[in-house]
């Protein structure tokens, strides 16, 4: 038995949590280039409408959070919001992209439909109350650092600003060194406090600094982890998604294959319905 949410209206045609199907928030991990953006979400968009889905596009303006100082962060919150804007005007599409400090919400806000708080930063009280402030849906990353029960604070913290538009996102906890697992009970856990939970299919298989100055990973668990968290009712699927994730930027160990995510969506369609009888 699914345990009800709260149940997020994101538009006219897409509600969070509830019985309603699975919300896919996916894209490149950074906005490389306008024409990356472009080509994912052309081709993303195309996919989810025949296969139904509702879909949100994701991209990060910029990634303070690298391994090291020669990390690419993207191209900024100025060139990076634009180039947001642009994919929302030409393809129709809600906008997901990450906040790191307090003076960046209102901005953001003005072009993102949720606004993302890294799992780093999703203790920081300032942060999380002026993104809550805008009135925008927000999405907090559970920090790799926190139990599932936790999020509770995250969570009155986000609706004492009077905002209950609030959803927590799983993305692996630490298990020893350069190593995460999914602890497959966090998705009951959290959507028992009556809030959508995501999972983050992605960053759940990095190996963080596994690399030394980088951070490693190992793709060929997505589908995998992917499968069995739908199976566990989450409310939205949160995926990375490049058409060579070898060459990419950032997180080039742990971004799906566009040419693979079809067949993958698919997949989670199905067990989806099954799942929640629609």
């Amino acid at each position: 038995m699914i345990q009800a949410t709260n149940i997020i209206k994101l538009n006219d045609k897409i509600s969070i949590g509830g019985k309603s199907p699975f919300v896919l928030l996916a894209g490149p991990c950074v906005a490389e280039s306008k024409e990356l953006l472009f080509l994912i979400a052309k081709e993303m968009k195309a996919i989810c409408e025949d296969l139904d889905i509702p879909y949100v596009f994701k991209a990060s303006f910029d990634k303070a959070n690298r391994s090291s100082i020669n990390g690419y962060r993207g191209p900024g919150i100025e060139k990076g919001l634009a180039w947001l804007q642009e994919v929302k005007d030409t393809f129709g599409l809600p906008i997901v992209t990450d906040i790191h400090n307090p003076n960046q919400c209102e901005q953001v806000a003005k072009v993102a439909d949720i606004l993302q708080i890294p799992a780093f930063l999703c203790r920081q009280t300032d942060l999380v109350k002026a993104a809550a402030e805008t009135g925008k849906i927000i999405n907090v990353k559970k920090g790799q650092f926190l139990s599932p029960w936790e999020v509770q604070n995250i969570i009155d913290k986000v609706k004492s600003c009077g905002n209950d538009k609030v959803m927590i996102t799983e993305r692996g906890c630490s298990f020893g060194y350069n190593n995460l697992v999914v602890d497959q009970r966090s998705f009951p856990v959290i959507r028992n406090m009556g809030v959508p939970v995501v999972f983050d299919g992605t960053h759940s298989v990095q190996l963080p600094g596994g690399l030394g100055s980088s951070t490693g990973g190992q793709r060929e668990f997505i589908p995998n982890l992917t499968r069995a968290a739908v199976a566990n009712g989450i409310d939205v699927l949160f995926m990375e998604v490049h058409p060579k994730p070898e060459e990419g930027l950032s997180d080039p160990t742990t971004m799906y294959q566009l040419d693979k995510i079809r067949d993958l969506l698919t997949q989670l369609k199905k067990i989806d319905q099954l799942i929640k009888g629609y």
